[in-house]
C-alpha cells in the first residue's frame, strides 16, 4: 500500500571499516593519499613536519621566562624569587626541566587536537610540589557542547582545571590534524622515492615471450630477473635474455617528471600550515641576504607571538591562585629573538639613554650588566652640565683672584 512508511537504516561502524571518529580514537587519521594514515609519529617522520615543529617549540622554551608584578600603575616589575618561577627556569619535576616542560607542552598543542597538559601538583597548603607533563592519551579532555568549558580526568580520577596547564590551538584542532592532506601527501611522496631508488632508481618494465609460456615459468623468470637487475647491487650488470625474449622499460610519467618539484612544494604546503617562513625549513630557494632579516621578524610576529601568548596564558591560570592572578602574570622576554650585534646595541642604547627614555642602568641590565651607583638618573651624559671636573681646571680656579 502506499505511502510505504520505512524506518530508516542506523548506522553502524565497525573496527572492519572504521569511521574518522574511530581513528581519531586511536590517534590515527585517515587521508585521501591511499593507504596512508598521518598518526603524529609518522608524521614527525617527515622532515618538513618535524623541522615546523622544533623550530617553533624549541623557540618558545629557549626565550628567559620571568615571573612579573602588576604595579598599581599598571607597571610591570620583575619578581625574581617568586616560588613558580623555580619550576619554568630550573626543573619542573625530579626528571623534567623547565625547558623541556615548555617545549613538550608546545609539541603537544602543534600534534594534538586535545593541546598540551600538564599536572600541577600542590601541596596541602597550595604550594606546588611539581609540575607533572603525562604522556599523551592518559590525561583526558572533555569540553562543554554549550559553552566549551573544559573538565579534565586523569585515569578516570578527576582533576581540577585550576591544577591543570592547558595549552590549547588556535580552532580547538592542531595544526598537524589541519595539514594531515598535504602531510600524507609528503608521506606519499617519501615511500615513492623510497621504492623508486630501492629498485636501483631504474623504472618497472615488461618482459615479452614471442611464445606462450606457463605459470611456471613465468614465475621463475620473472624471480631471475628481479634477483640480477634490481637491488643496489645490480648496477650496470648485462641482461641475458632466452627464448627470444624482450624487456620494454616503462617510460616516466609526467608526475614522474616533476618528482622533485612535487616534493619542494609539500615543504611549502606544510609550511603554510605551520605558519613558518621557508628558510625556517631549509629551503633557501627564495631565501636572500636582504628578504631573511625580514622574515625572521615575520616568524616572531605572526608564528611566535601567539604562541607566546597562549602559553603565558595557561602558566599563569595555572601556577597562581586566583587572588594572585590579579597581581602577577608570566611574561617571555622577546629580546632574545630580536637582539642585535653588539655594535648596533650599544649605538641603539646609547641614544636610548641620551634622549632620556631610559636610564643608565635599563641600559646595562639590557647587556647582562650589574647596575651602577647614580645610574637609575635620567639624564644625557653628552651635554650634562654637571660633569666632573679634571684637576687643570681646579687649579686655574684656585690661581685666579675673586671679582671683588
Amino acid at each position: 500500500m502506499w505511502p510505504f512508511t520505512s524506518k530508516p537504516k542506523t548506522e553502524t561502524k565497525g573496527l572492519a571499516e572504521p569511521g574518522d571518529d574511530l581513528f581519531a580514537i586511536f590517534g590515527i587519521t585517515p587521508t585521501s593519499t591511499g593507504n596512508v594514515a598521518v598518526t603524529p609519529d609518522a608524521a614527525l617522520r617527515v622532515p618538513a613536519v618535524g623541522s615546523a615543529i622544533r623550530v617553533i617549540s624549541e623557540a618558545v622554551a629557549t626565550l628567559d621566562v620571568s615571573v612579573k608584578r602588576i604595579e598599581e600603575d599598571g607597571t610591570e616589575v620583575s619578581e625574581p624569587n617568586h616560588p613558580a618561577l623555580a619550576f619554568l627556569r630550573d626543573s619542573a619535576n625530579d626528571w623534567t626541566s623547565g625547558f623541556e616542560l615548555l617545549r613538550d607542552l608546545v609539541i603537544d598543542a602543534l600534534s594534538d587536537d586535545r593541546g598540551g597538559t600538564a599536572y600541577v601538583n600542590r601541596l596541602g597548603d597550595g604550594r606546588i610540589a611539581e609540575i607533572i607533563r603525562y604522556r599523551r592519551g592518559v590525561i583526558d579532555v572533555q569540553f562543554n557542547q554549550t559553552t566549551g568549558e573544559p573538565s579534565y580526568k586523569i585515569e578516570t580520577r578527576p582533576v581540577p582545571a585550576a591544577n591543570l596547564i592547558h595549552l590549547r590551538s588556535p580552532f580547538g584542532r592542531a595544526p598537524l590534524s589541519l595539514a594531515r592532506e598535504a602531510i600524507g601527501t609528503a608521506i606519499a611522496l617519501d615511500r615513492h622515492a623510497a621504492k623508486l631508488f630501492g629498485r636501483g632508481a631504474r623504472p618497472s618494465g615488461a618482459l615479452k615471450f614471442p611464445k606462450g609460456m606457463g605459470e611456471a615459468a613465468v614465475k621463475a623468470a620473472r624471480a631471475a630477473w628481479r634477483a640480477t637487475h634490481e637491488g643496489d647491487d645490480a648496477q650496470g650488470q648485462t641482461a641475458i635474455l632466452y627464448d627470444g625474449a624482450e624487456f620494454e622499460p616503462f617510460t616516466f610519467s609526467s608526475t614522474d617528471a616533476q618528482f622533485l618539484e612535487n616534493r619542494k612544494f609539500q615543504i611549502l604546503e606544510i609550511a603554510r600550515c605551520f605558519r613558518v617562513p621557508p628558510p625556517m625549513l631549509f629551503d633557501l630557494e627564495r631565501a636572500t641576504w636582504s628578504n631573511g632579516e625580514q622574515q625572521g621578524r615575520e616568524f616572531l610576529s605572526y608564528t611566535l607571538e601567539p604562541w607566546l601568548r597562549a602559553t603565558e596564558g595557561a602558566l599563569r591560570r595555572a601556577l597562581f591562585t586566583d587572588e594572585q592572578r590579579g597581581q602577577y602574570v608570566i611574561r617571555f622576554d622577546r629580546d632574545d629573538l630580536t637582539r642585535a650585534d653588539l655594535d648596533t646595541r650599544s649605538t641603539v642604547i646609547n641614544s636610548l639613554i641620551s634622549s632620556q627614555v631610559i636610564n643608565p642602568n635599563e641600559g646595562r641590565q639590557w647587556l647582562g650588566l650589574p647596575p651602577r651607583e647614580g645610574g637609575d638618573l635620567f639624564m644625557n651624559p653628552n651635554i650634562t652640565a654637571d660633569a666632573p671636573r679634571s684637576d687643570d681646571e681646579d687649579a686655574e680656579d684656585e690661581e685666579t683672584p675673586d671679582a671683588a
